[in-house]
């Protein structure tokens, strides 16, 4: 096993002016304690001391985690697969306000997890590929879906193609080559092509709840912690433009009920929920304070 990375300098817009700012637990695999520091230049967090790419994987081996294996195990993953349909059906309208292709769309996901929004889309009659670095994943999109999913080495393939929609539903956050995969999505986009990039937010309401307790820290998968004014700038180094932020309502009540659950040892509805509803009624006076947010990128 490789050393872990430590990080000198910021891995988005590379300064040294980095300190720690917190200490999280990785509650779903190891149980192991991480640091997360912040740039005080981009405002950036990132988890300390990682594993490296080739050691990641052994962090993602779980039954409760819903991205790889659709688990239902647990109130809180019961309650995400009820809530999926609609969240699909929102992330289909939000893409289609912003399609521009005048035969069938093409579409590429990348972290596809199991398939779950290919096939949303593939059944609205979008042509649509995915990449995803996970075997498990990849099969049970070939079982459930009959989608067969890239792995991730295609994804930096010369001749791989272009595309009008590019998305990644919380996957930048997971990727050890963060300017690498930037510079690469630029490519792969066509003219009047749309990236839509979900990540997770630490300046929610939520976030300064749970402090070290906040489930969407996820450490060490996710590598970074995103801020809108981090990703404003990495978007603007990258040379493409942020033409949209918009709010994903469901991930505030998902991840207030997880990370009530990190908190207290419990399962709680109710706490979470309300923590959620609170979290999101303050997002309507300012929706870059939302759980997770969508950036909405262009050329």
């Amino acid at each position: 096993m490789s050393s872990p990375i430590h990080y000198t300098t910021c891995p988005a817009c590379d300064s040294s002016d980095i300190h720690r700012v917190l200490a999280s637990k990785d509650y779903t695999v190891s149980h192991k304690t991480f640091e997360i520091w912040e740039c005080k230049r981009c405002t950036m967090r990132f988890t300390q001391d990682v594993p490296p790419q080739n050691d990641i994987a052994a962090y993602y081996q779980s039954d409760n985690y819903i991205s790889h294996s659709n688990t239902n195990k647990g109130l809180v993953n019961r309650l995400y697969h009820r809530v999926r349909e609609r969240s699909l059906k929102n992330k289909r309208k939000l893409i289609q306000s912003y399609s521009n292709a005048e035969s069938v769309p093409r579409l590429l996901d990348v972290g596809c997890g199991i398939g779950a929004f290919m096939d949303h889309m593939r059944q609205h009659g979008w042509a649509v590929e995915g990449v995803e670095p996970s075997d498990s994943a990849r099969d049970t999109a070939a079982k459930q879906y009959g989608l067969y999913v890239y792995p991730p080495d295609k994804f930096f393939d010369t001749a791989f193609g272009d595309f009008d929609i590019i998305t990644m539903w919380h996957v930048l956050e997971h990727v050890h080559l963060l300017n690498e995969y930037m510079d690469r999505l630029k490519e792969l986009l066509r003219p009047q092509g749309v990236l839509f990039i979900a990540v997770p937010n630490y300046t929610s309401l939520d976030a300064s709840k749970y402090k070290e307790h906040w489930a969407a820290y996820d450490v060490p998968r996710h590598l970074y912690h995103f801020s809108p004014d981090s990703m404003r700038l990495l978007v603007e180094k990258h040379g493409m433009k942020l033409r949209a932020v918009k709010p994903m309502w469901f991930d505030s009540f998902y991840v207030s009920m997880l990370s009530e659950k990190y908190k207290t040892g419990k399962d709680s509805v109710l706490k979470g929920g309300f923590m959620g509803s609170i979290s999101n009624i303050n997002t309507l006076f300012n929706k870059e304070q939302c759980s997770s947010l969508i950036y909405v990128i262009g050329k």
